[in-house]
């Protein structure tokens, strides 16, 4: 242990390859999901013009948040991500918790968002529910073969996404705005001043993904220097992009603002026309492959950092290293992902369920991340930040509730997986 850091993490860190510009991408990805197809619209029905206040509210709420988990990456730059920072926090028992809340969260996750996008693409092309499934798999194997090129490739081709992505948000907005109106302010809070409440609690897991990239903090060429720049850059282009697009919506949708299933879509329709249809589907496969492949890099470190410690069959453990490809990981969470995604399927339950799997096990990486954060960080802005990101993150906890029963379950699981290991041989040490 060497200040606080362990040996391994500080050797890890020696060897990474992933630049600011490759980093701050993976978070943008990571960030903005297909909530920014719809959620502007749900925002403007709950409290009209007055959710621009809910969206500003959570943009300055998650400089803190990301502040938190930059810092402890750049403190512990390791594979295990949460996991690692709970492990030195609080032990190897809590980490396993938390490392099983986000590793199996992405299995329910990927396929869900991918079935988000589908339904778009559907909307577009016809095909119904086949052509839901379809996309969501060929979106699955996109990201299973680019992360299977290493993270060096899975970077680049997230850099080449978020440059789209940006560009199509940045157009939408700016060529939009010839038909804004002032006049579309008024009533600012039709539904009163409480409702900006309910309008932040739809829009909060449009800011989730802060920990995502924490996975392969050693993976940057120097994690201290360059994963809080990364994460800067990510956060005022988060924030830029998510309020230009709410205002655009506003100003120039005006009432309509809080009817339309797709409002960016009718702002690029407005702005550079053609047919709404496929430019929803083209914005939704856009966000979903940039938000799936910042998510399923990031676990599959995450699997071979808890393969590595004990916290997962030490078969996953192979390919964690920085530099090295977690393939046997990356396989399992793709494998687990395409289950997800065809039980859903036979079924025909849609997306809903799997979304509520993931919700609540991000909930709990937060609220354990954050909180390992104030006992790791040193007294100064970041610990600061950390104490703020928990009592917002024990907000989110209360708001969550009973979808919290998943990450309960989840750690039975962990704890029980941890008691027979420990009965048939040796865990390594927290």
């Amino acid at each position: 242990m060497i200040d606080g850091v362990d040996a391994r993490d500080v050797t890890a860190a020696s060897v990474g390859r992933l630049s600011v510009w490759q980093g701050a991408a993976l978070y943008i990805g990571a960030v903005l999901g297909t909530g920014v197809i719809a959620l502007p619209a749900l925002a403007a029905q709950a409290a009209g013009p007055a959710s621009l206040l809910a969206w500003l509210g959570l943009v300055l709420l998650s400089v803190p948040l990301a502040a938190t988990f930059a810092a402890l990456g750049a403190r512990y730059p390791d594979g295990g991500g949460v996991s690692t920072y709970v492990r030195h926090a609080f032990g190897p028992r809590a980490a396993a918790v938390v490392g099983w809340c986000f590793y199996f969260a992405v299995p329910a996750g990927a396929p869900a968002a991918g079935m988000f996008a589908g339904a778009y693409v559907a909307a577009a092309l016809g095909g119904g529910a086949r052509t839901v499934t379809a996309t969501a798999a060929v979106l699955l194997i996109v990201v299973a073969v680019a992360n299977g090129f290493g993270v060096t490739v899975s970077g680049r081709l997230q850099l080449v996404l978020a440059v789209l992505l940006v560009a199509l948000l940045l157009t939408a907005a700016l060529t939009a705005l010839p038909h804004a109106h002032w006049h579309n302010l008024r009533p600012f809070a039709p539904h009163g001043w409480l409702a900006i409440g309910g309008a932040a609690t739809l829009l909060v897991w449009s800011f989730a993904g802060w920990e995502a990239i924490t996975h392969l903090a050693a993976d940057f060429r120097h994690p201290g220097r360059d994963l809080p720049r990364a994460t800067g850059v990510a956060v005022v282009v988060v924030g830029v992009l998510y309020l230009a697009v709410a205002a655009a919506s506003v100003l120039v949708l005006g009432p309509a603002a809080g009817t339309t299933g797709a409002p960016l879509a009718e702002l690029l329709a407005l702005g550079i026309g053609g047919t709404v249809q496929a430019l929803a589907a083209a914005a939704a496969l856009l966000l979903t492959l940039g938000t799936m492949n910042a998510y399923v890099a990031g676990a599959a470190k995450l699997g071979a950092a808890l393969g590595r410690d004990g916290a997962l069959p030490a078969w996953l453990a192979r390919g964690g290293s920085a530099g090295e490809v977690p393939r046997r990981s990356l396989a399992t969470v793709t494998g687990l992902s395409g289950l997800a995604l065809a039980a859903a399927t036979v079924a025909g339950v849609g997306p809903r369920p799997l979304v509520l799997l993931t919700t609540g096990s991000f909930v709990t990486v937060y609220a354990l991340g954050t909180a390992a954060a104030l006992r790791l960080l040193p007294a100064g802005v970041a610990r600061r930040c950390a104490l703020v990101a928990l009592v917002a993150v024990c907000a989110l906890l209360v708001l969550t509730g009973r979808y919290l029963l998943w990450p309960l379950l989840v750690t039975v699981g962990a704890l029980v997986y941890l008691r027979r290991r420990r009965a048939t041989g040796p865990v390594p040490p927290g």
